[in-house]
């Protein structure tokens, strides 16, 4: 069934009624439809009890308090984006070492995507953010030794420079958490996001309430994209 006032009927609404109000009706229908605009790109944001309930044992950094938590996202992405990572094999290795080494200096992920050629996380710091610079680079100096072992090459260069923001933002935050969910969709692996093995959509869906989980998706992330794909 499709929504009784979509985007679509409140823009030929607003073209309507333009024709036949007269000029301060035609502001007052302006400021309204700017604010329906608006209303569509930010969905409002939940509340700290909303977040604790829809999350149950998920990691999550109540949007409210989130100025308090050290919340990251970080991206990395390969020399050239070159498709060191195209197989199966290759990415489980890829994840299974990220999983381990955020466990291991005490980052708490909340959304990761693995991909051929880059990778997402949003997790929250141990306290102390300086531990990310070790983190990664023991990330990606264990698994460029290991690709380079599969193609019988020395020394080769995979990764490119990482880039890391410091997530102090409600609408920013939350929609980095449905950009990483999302991840595999956006590039067009998958039809859904819970569908693909690399990322942490299907465990976010199995432990988190299916409010709390539209939720999260209903976070717009074009711009994020937009600017993920300038990046070198």
């Amino acid at each position: 069934m499709q929504p009784l006032w979509t985007a679509v009927a409140c823009h030929r609404f607003m073209q309507a009624a333009c024709r036949r109000r007269s000029p301060q009706r035609l502001r007052s229908l302006t400021r309204h439809r700017r604010v329906v605009s608006i209303a569509f790109m930010n969905p409002p944001l939940p509340d700290d009890e909303g977040s604790l309930k829809g999350t149950r044992n998920w990691p999550h950094a109540p949007p409210h308090r989130l100025t308090e938590a050290g919340v990251y996202f970080v991206t990395a992405r390969t020399v050239e984006r070159r498709r060191f990572f195209h197989t199966p094999e290759r990415l489980d290795l890829v994840r299974d070492s990220l999983l381990k080494l955020t466990a291991h200096y005490g980052w708490k992920l909340e959304a990761w995507a693995v991909m051929a050629n880059h990778y997402h996380f949003v997790a929250h710091a141990p306290g102390d953010a300086s531990s990310l610079v070790k983190l990664l680079r023991h990330l990606h100096g264990d698994v460029s030794r290991a690709v380079n072992a599969l193609d019988a090459v020395v020394g080769r260069k995979l990764w490119q420079n990482y880039r890391d923001t410091h997530l102090t933002y409600q609408h920013s935050y939350l929609a980095r958490l449905a950009y990483t969910h999302q991840n595999a969709v956006h590039h067009r692996l998958v039809g859904r996001a819970c569908d693909y093995p690399w990322c942490s959509a299907g465990a976010f869906e199995r432990t988190c309430t299916s409010a709390w989980s539209q939720t999260i998706y209903s976070f717009p992330y074009d711009q994020i994209a937009l600017s993920d794909e300038d990046h070198d």
